[in-house]
């Protein structure tokens, strides 16, 4: 009895200090938004679920308009929050990042662990999967999120992954009894 959950990274959307909630998709972020569209249109879906930020909610849109499904909008599964309202070199960002992966305990200051995002979100994920059971379901989400949600079922998801992960991508993940079976990445 698999149930299936694709993860649905949001397209390309330009970066604006403040917006993070409310930022929209890029010109290209449009265009790719309309290619997972169909990839997904070939898909049967029961459900659809998504962070509250308007760039998920965007990349979804085309789905849940085409196949007449609501959006459930799930706050548990927004974006990691990385560090607070500071300016701090890429580099250094991307460092704790791959720190956090290692110890999932560490956090910048202002900054969300991985420990915090999945005590935030897996309890969301059991959910989903306790009550849509043999059901396929879509989660509209980002790419530190959503790494974090796969590396609690398998640790081989952490920041070499992350890193190369794409804006859009999805990934299918097949679970059987809860326990993670399978993952295929689908987008091109």
């Amino acid at each position: 009895m698999d149930t299936t959950i694709y993860m649905i990274r949001h397209a390309e959307s330009p970066f604006i200090i403040g917006q993070e909630r409310t930022r929209k998709l890029s010109t290209q972020g449009e265009i790719d938004a309309k290619k997972v569209t169909a990839i997904m249109n070939e898909k049967e879906i029961d459900l659809v679920v998504s962070s509250p930020y308007k760039r998920a909610i965007q990349t979804i849109e085309g789905i849940v308009v085409s196949k007449n499904i609501e959006v459930k909008e799930i706050e548990e599964l927004r974006e990691r929050r990385l560090k607070g309202a500071y300016k701090l070199p890429e580099e250094e960002i991307q460092e704790a990042i791959k720190k956090s992966f290692k110890d999932i305990d560490f956090k910048l200051s202002g900054g969300e662990s991985v420990r915090d995002v999945q005590n935030r979100a897996i309890p969301i994920i059991y959910d989903l999967l306790n009550k849509y059971e043999t059901k396929t379901i879509i989660i509209g989400t980002h790419g530190n999120v959503m790494t974090i949600i796969m590396n609690y079922f398998n640790k081989e998801y952490g920041y070499d992954f992350w890193k190369n992960t794409s804006k859009p991508d999805i990934y299918k993940l097949v679970f059987l009894r809860k326990k993670l079976q399978l993952v295929q990445r689908i987008w091109e």
